[in-house]
C-alpha cells in the first residue's frame, strides 16, 4: 500500500509534481483514455497492493482530480483551468 504517512493524493500529485498538465487539444475527439503517465502511475498503484486498476482508470482519475487539463482549446472551462481562476 501507500508508505506510511503518504496519502493517496500525495503519491498522485507528485507524478506531476504539484502542478497540472496544461494540454492543448482543439477536439475532443483527440483526448487520450490514457497516457505513458497514466500506465506507469498504474504499474505503481499494482506494485502496491492495488487491484482492479489500469491506464484508463488512471488516467480518467488524473482528469477528475485536476491533475491534468484536457478541456478542449474552445471550451470556456480551458483558459480558466490554464491559470487556476
Amino acid at each position: 500500500m501507500l508508505g506510511k504517512g503518504e496519502t493517496l493524493a500525495d503519491f498522485l500529485w507528485n507524478f506531476v509534481g504539484d502542478m497540472p498538465i496544461q494540454n492543448c487539444w482543439k477536439e475532443f475527439a483527440d483526448v487520450p483514455v490514457s497516457t505513458p503517465l497514466s500506465d506507469t502511475i498504474c504499474k505503481e498503484l499494482k506494485k502496491r497492493g492495488f487491484k482492479f486498476v489500469g491506464g484508463t482508470i488512471c488516467y480518467a482519475s488524473m482528469q477528475a482530480i485536476g491533475m491534468v487539463n484536457d478541456h478542449t482549446t474552445d471550451c470556456y472551462r480551458y483558459l480558466k483551468l490554464c491559470y487556476n481562476e
